[in-house]
């Protein structure tokens, strides 16, 4: 369609011998949420590690706005658009909030001043500025991963488990971001997600993965008919 933001069309991916990704395809359309699922070890985190240029892929095309991504070092994706939060966080411990924040405009020119919705997506972190990454809590650590992610401007935001260890309060809080930033924002979203509630809740379009494949897809609304959480426990 001709307002798909990404398309991935038959990508492949290996770990030495290991064939990891097996031929996927799909497309990202803007505004929307894609939740990506499956058990551990189907291929989720390294799909959108071979999305962002982490793991080199084998054969396949990611195209972002038009724009070929496949010869693109990861900084470079960032810089065309790609946003991602990766699986445990990994925010700086010594630095502090603000300090990680301006570490997401590195692939933007010198003086980009961060914008100034970050902090009223995450009241939370103008509070705590000054504050050192460690010292946070688990769900204000996953909070500035996101906001580092988004201070660049990024058309599509890659979000890996972020409900993984986090409290209930704050999962509702970051649901409730992930819906502005698409359906209000109009940011295509993709997340990797084991818990299928908050997939339930929050998914436009739903890919179930197993074995490196897309073995099932359709509409989030669709989900509890296609019998999708039953899939999850096989």
């Amino acid at each position: 369609m001709a307002d798909e933001i990404l398309q991935v069309q038959d990508l492949h991916q290996h770990y030495g011998g290991s064939h990891i990704l097996r031929g996927l395809s799909f497309a990202l359309q803007p505004g929307e949420i894609t939740v990506v699922m499956g058990r551990n070890g189907v291929g989720k985190t390294t799909l959108l590690k071979s999305l962002m240029g982490v793991v080199p892929t084998t054969s396949g095309r990611i195209t972002l706005a038009g724009e070929l991504l496949d010869k693109l070092r990861t900084h470079q994706r960032v810089r065309a658009g790609l946003g991602y939060v990766p699986q445990g966080r990994e925010i700086f411990g010594r630095l502090t909030v603000m300090e990680n924040l301006q570490m997401g405009l590195a692939s933007r020119p010198s003086g980009t001043l961060l914008p100034a919705q970050l902090f009223e997506l995450f009241p939370v972190l103008a509070q705590m500025r000054g504050r050192r990454g460690g010292d946070l809590s688990g769900g204000q650590q996953q909070q500035l991963a996101i906001a580092r992610a988004l201070a660049p401007g990024p058309k599509v935001l890659l979000l890996d488990e972020p409900t993984e260890g986090i409290q209930p309060n704050v999962i509702q809080d970051i649901g409730r971001v992930i819906k502005h930033l698409a359906h209000d924002q109009g940011l295509a979203v993709v997340l990797v997600e084991q818990f299928y509630d908050f997939c339930a809740e929050l998914a436009d379009q739903y890919l179930l993965m197993q074995r490196g494949e897309i073995v099932m897809r359709g509409r989030g609304a669709d989900m509890a008919a296609d019998g999708v959480r039953e899939r999850l426990a096989i």
